[in-house]
């Protein structure tokens, strides 16, 4: 997107922890968000990304550089009125006896209320659409502290919703989710994203994860912050970088990352389709590689069936057969 849908941008930023030591984290931060986009910030452990969102959302100073907020510096904003524009949510587990999922996500109108603190009937209606949103309207009079985690994420979100800003920010949602709760979170951002035009900004260790739901990755790495839209990444090799001197690997066609391993024995593969694929990989996964039948002792030949497939393996001239890819591994690693 062009500069004059930026929503936030900042200019030559450095973060880290002004004070006496003055410990610079990340310096020479140009990045940009533009309405409506979720953006995935990626980067190593300890490289800055929650000291970068923290001081997006001016919970700590920056020591260089500029902030714009609607190409206003960010620091000209009174706190109250910050509020009701950018959101954040950290990894930070809330832990308050007596404290509802419904009174959680009524926080959010805190900015919005006036100096009592009381929500009206238009602020609870937008609780109560926050919290419908995230899918929790079955939820909303249970403690929090007797909901599971994703479902404390969502309401975590829900107040963020209610606090009605055009950023949200969150650091590191998926943290301590399991699989499923980590995709469902993600997509509904994304949701949020299309549907409410909500600007997002989340970091994450997924790259999976990013590749799949963001508009824009700000990839931090040790050299400086490189961003683009995942698949200009990819192309770029700027996500293969990450990895040099690893024993992992970023598979441009696939978008993955794999364990580089090393390579034994050639075998021929007759298979094609998703049980030719997933033969494949298990025999990569095994240290073998695959090459043409004249230049292999071993072949493997796939029968589809009527019910499920056949694995034939032929070795110096012995046939055996296999019923699923578990037994052609460990038919395999016996010979």
């Amino acid at each position: 997107m062009d500069g004059s849908t930026d929503i936030l941008r900042t200019v030559e930023l450095e973060i880290g922890y002004p004070g006496k030591q003055q410990l610079p984290v990340y310096s020479n931060i140009n990045v940009s968000a533009g309405r409506g986009e979720i953006i995935a910030a990626l980067g190593q452990n300890g490289i800055g990304k929650s000291t970068l969102l923290r001081t997006l959302v001016q919970l700590q100073k920056p020591m260089r550089g500029s902030i714009f907020f609607k190409n206003t510096d960010l620091y000209q904003y009174k706190r109250k009125e910050l509020a009701r524009s950018i959101g954040f949510v950290s990894t930070e587990i809330i832990q308050v006896s007596n404290l509802t999922l419904f009174d959680l996500v009524g926080l959010g109108r805190f900015p919005h209320t006036n100096w009592l603190g009381r929500l009206t009937e238009d602020d609870i209606h937008l609780v109560r659409e926050a919290i419908h949103q995230v899918g929790l309207e079955n939820m909303m009079d249970k403690n929090i502290n007797e909901v599971s985690d994703g479902e404390r994420q969502r309401a975590m979100i829900a107040r963020t919703l209610a606090q009605d800003t055009e950023i949200i920010v969150l650091d590191e949602p998926t943290a301590f989710l399991d699989l499923p709760n980590r995709y469902e979170i993600v997509h509904l951002l994304t949701e949020l994203s299309r549907m409410k035009g909500k600007t997002i900004i989340f970091s994450t260790h997924d790259l999976n994860i990013a590749i799949q739901e963001a508009d824009k990755v700000w990839l931090m790495l040790p050299d400086g912050i490189i961003t683009g839209s995942p698949e200009d990444l990819v192309l770029n090799h700027s996500f293969s970088s990450i990895f040099k001197e690893t024993r992992l690997q970023f598979d441009e066609q696939k978008g993955e990352i794999r364990m580089n391993r090393e390579t034994g024995e050639m075998i021929y593969l007759d298979g094609e389709g998703i049980t030719g694929m997933w033969t494949r990989r298990a025999l990569e996964r095994l240290g073998y590689s695959l090459a043409e039948k004249n230049r292999c002792n071993t072949w493997i030949r796939i029968e589809p069936g009527k019910e499920k497939p056949t694995w034939i393996v032929e070795k110096r001239g012995e046939i055996v057969e296999c019923n699923s890819i578990y037994n052609l591994s460990l038919r395999l690693k016996l010979d």
